[in-house]
């Protein structure tokens, strides 16, 4: 083992090079051996890395020239980061890339995305593949994704099939998949490669993230690595778990500092030869073995690499006393409470976590809680009933849906149902006010916020149906409303309707509303007791059954 005074003065070499060299300096050691040089070469020509060809265009960037706006956070970087959190040398690079890599050609999953991008041949059919399936990834479940992803390509199976789309269209088939704003940005960006790039993809993280609405530098580079073979790194959830284990680092990573430290290794992490791949097998990594609460060590290819499972061993050979309180093990330099990678001082090591200990979880605000009321209006149609919505701005949260007429919320009920009123004749006309019910109400939580729906009903029988209506709105058969533009939220609100329906029994446990013939049916043997008593109780009481209930 290397003493650690030795250690401590390579480091500080190390450490006092460009920022740039963090994500490029695996590269020039490379450039020594021949198969490698000549790799590195072609790559260089056909596939720049981000920190070279970025030149200033994204601020954030790692390896970009950070003017004098960067230079303060340079300082704090070099002063305050350890090498304990970083690879030093390209054997510790070598390895890791070939111990994932190795790993993803035996375990990967097989997903249609995958298999796209490895079938096809056309360059812009590829990117365009690999775009939709990274805007449905994010912060959405890969169980999920699979079926909506299926169905989006089949439809639209070319970015000029979606620039030719309806945005009534991109949201019928979004919905339900959640942040409705991807799939209208998604079809944004189509119709600009269509109509002003001639309809070919750019090739680099950097012009992808600079032309592509709603693209940011995760989404970029993820494309121009799978797609086009650009050696730049990537860094999502799963890839920031994996590295905050794999070097220790356990301070918050939404920090600015922890962010461009990710960003920083998995630039020098990524492998020229199969970036796609490499990024690809990072996030498959965090996705299935080196999960949030239950991270299957054993299975991880990458373990001997792993800072935190030598934490772990140091930890429990401390406890057990089979190691002495200054041991010969390698562990931050730093470790004097100054280090803005490890753990905070007021976050000290759990015995009980183990690697979960890294990354800590990061802060985030409550959602902030907002109330409205809706209301279900249903009219009898030639096809069935029908059901009256209205769609929401072209602009905000969950823009260009359908959904229930709906009004803020009122502090009085009786202001709640004048005000309900108003907006109901808005769109339909006089509507009569006494059949105006309160049926429950609906919370569902968005990104940022927790919304409450005073859930109401209101059904038109024995007077002329309601034909014409105002721009922006629409009678649907229930059919066609299972099939329309919106969001889970309303579905659920029409569930809580359905279940208050004379003759129906289809209210939802989401919906946090009970009704009657929504409990439970009794077993055989408490109906026997049930019709033995009210055989003997008087018709004006109540039976047993009831009483509990």
């Amino acid at each position: 083992m290397i003493p650690l005074v030795s250690r401590l003065s390579r480091q500080r070499a190390i450490m006092r090079k460009p920022r740039a060299a963090v994500g490029s300096g695996h590269r020039k050691q490379a450039a020594s051996q021949e198969g490698r040089q000549k790799r590195a070469k072609n790559n260089s020509q056909a596939k720049p890395s981000a920190c070279d060809a970025c030149a200033g265009m994204i601020p954030e960037c790692p390896g970009a020239p950070a003017g004098l706006a960067r230079q303060p956070e340079e300082v704090v970087l070099q002063a305050s980061v350890s090498s304990y959190h970083v690879f030093r040398d390209l054997a510790e690079v070598t390895a890791f890339r070939g111990s994932l890599l190795s790993w993803y050609d035996q375990e990967k999953r097989d997903l249609p995305w995958r298999r796209r991008a490895e079938d096809e041949v056309d360059l812009d059919r590829r990117a365009y593949a690999v775009w939709v399936s990274e805007v449905m990834l994010q912060q959405t479940q890969v169980a999920t994704v699979i079926n909506y992803y299926t169905g989006w390509m089949k439809k639209w199976p070319t970015l000029q099939d979606l620039a030719s789309a309806s945005l009534e269209e991109v949201n019928q088939l979004w919905a339900g998949l959640g942040y409705y704003s991807r799939g209208r940005r998604l079809q944004e960006g189509a119709r600009k490669v269509v109509e002003e790039l001639g309809g070919h993809m750019p090739h680099t993280a950097e012009t992808l993230q600079q032309f592509l609405p709603g693209v940011g530098r995760y989404t970029a580079g993820a494309i121009a690595s799978i797609a086009f073979g650009q050696a730049t790194g990537v860094v999502d959830g799963n890839v920031a778990r994996v590295l905050c284990r794999v070097r220790a680092i356990g301070a918050d990573p939404n920090s600015t500092l922890v962010s461009q430290q990710l960003w920083g290794l998995a630039q020098q992490l990524v492998d020229p030869a199969r970036p796609g791949d490499f990024n690809q097998a990072a996030m498959e990594l965090g996705a299935t073995v080196c999960t949030p609460q239950r991270p299957l060590c054993s299975q991880c290819p990458v373990e001997s690499l792993c800072r935190a499972r030598q934490r772990v061993e140091r930890e429990r050979l401390l406890a057990s006393g089979s190691l002495s309180s200054s041991p010969d093990v390698e562990e931050c330099a730093a470790n004097t409470g100054q280090c803005h990678l490890c753990l905070p001082p007021s976050e000290p090591w759990d015995q009980t976590l183990g690697v979960v200990n890294f990354p800590r979880k990061a802060s985030r605000k409550p959602p902030r809680e907002e109330s409205s009321a809706t209301c279900v209006l249903e009219q009898p149609g030639a096809l069935g009933a029908q059901i009256l919505l209205v769609q929401r701005p072209n602009s905000g949260l969950l823009a260009g849906l359908w959904e229930f007429p709906s009004v803020t919320w009122e502090p009085s009920e009786q202001l709640q149902r004048k005000a309900l009123l108003q907006e109901l004749q808005r769109w339909a006309g006089p509507l009569p006010a006494t059949r105006l019910r309160h049926l429950g109400e609906v919370v569902h939580t968005f990104s940022h916020i927790k919304l409450t729906y005073q859930v109401y009903g209101l059904a038109l029988e024995g007077q002329t149906p309601v034909t014409t209506v105002p721009p922006g709105a629409r009678w649907l058969t229930q059919e066609e409303f299972h099939t329309a533009a919106v969001s889970t939220a309303m579905k659920k609100v029409f569930r809580v309707y359905q279940g208050q329906q004379p003759g129906t029994c289809m209210g939802s446990k989401r919906s946090q509303v009970s009704s009657p013939c929504s409990r439970k049916k009794p077993r055989m043997g408490q109906q026997v007791l049930d019709n033995f008593f009210r055989s003997h109780i008087s018709t004006d009481g109540h039976s047993l059954n009831s009483a509990a209930q």
